[in-house]
């Protein structure tokens, strides 16, 4: 199993690849190479909700470049490398647990604070979005129309407020729970021993790789 930060390594030079590619072939079969590891890695259910949510974005996304570009074949690509970028990390949060990516990072000297900061905001950031989504259904059982668009923006205290105050609540709630368990204390432990091997170091290299090769050959 690779390291956390070798794994990261791993997707943000895949993610530079897909970037960098233009020729429609290589798009599609990058995209086609993520559907691979979906399915050995067992994640199709959850790819498949994923992706009702990305999809829509991701041809809106194509067909506004359709329309600047004049391209059709530019919209399509701009569609897939959406697809390709966010199925990228989509894979890389699945298989990875953020507590273990910031950990990771602190046993490679980043500031326990900064780390933590980062690992809270992939961790909570899907939460907020249940409470939102909560909240939004509650209003509407109401009667307040809260689908989108700007007859609805006159309604949006009605999501905003309830959501801020179930945010500043959680903070407040978490900040508690962070000095309970000793937070600011000058230095701690892990159960984990996060130590780069030589398969990760592999790992980097590829992942240093893929960029002058997709410019080299794509």
């Amino acid at each position: 199993m690779l390291d956390p930060r070798s794994r990261f390594c791993l997707a943000c030079g895949y993610a530079g690849a897909v970037i960098l590619s233009t020729v429609p072939w290589a798009l599609m079969a990058q995209y086609l190479l993520l559907l691979v590891l979906v399915w050995v890695w067992h994640r199709g259910g959850t790819y498949l909700r994923w992706l009702h949510l990305v999809t829509p974005m991701a041809l809106f996304f194509g067909a506004l470049t359709w329309w600047a570009s004049c391209s059709l074949a530019g919209g399509g690509a701009a569609a897939l490398k959406l697809l390709s970028l966010t199925t990228t990390f989509f894979l890389f949060f699945e298989t990875t647990a953020p507590e273990d990516l910031g950990n990771s990072l602190v046993a490679a000297g980043l500031p326990f604070a900064a780390a933590f900061v980062f690992s809270a905001a992939l961790q909570f950031v899907p939460l907020i979005g249940r409470k939102a989504h909560r909240v939004i259904e509650a209003q509407r059982s109401r009667g307040i129309p809260m689908e989108p668009g700007g007859a609805a923006l006159r309604h949006w205290p009605a999501l905003l407020a309830p959501l801020l105050i179930q945010a500043f609540t959680l903070a407040d709630e978490l900040a508690e729970a962070m000095e309970a368990r000793g937070f600011s204390r000058p230095s701690r432990t892990f159960y984990r021993d996060y130590r780069m091997r030589p398969a990760d170091w592999l790992a980097v290299a590829a992942a240093a790789g893929l960029l002058p090769t997709a410019i080299w050959w794509l």
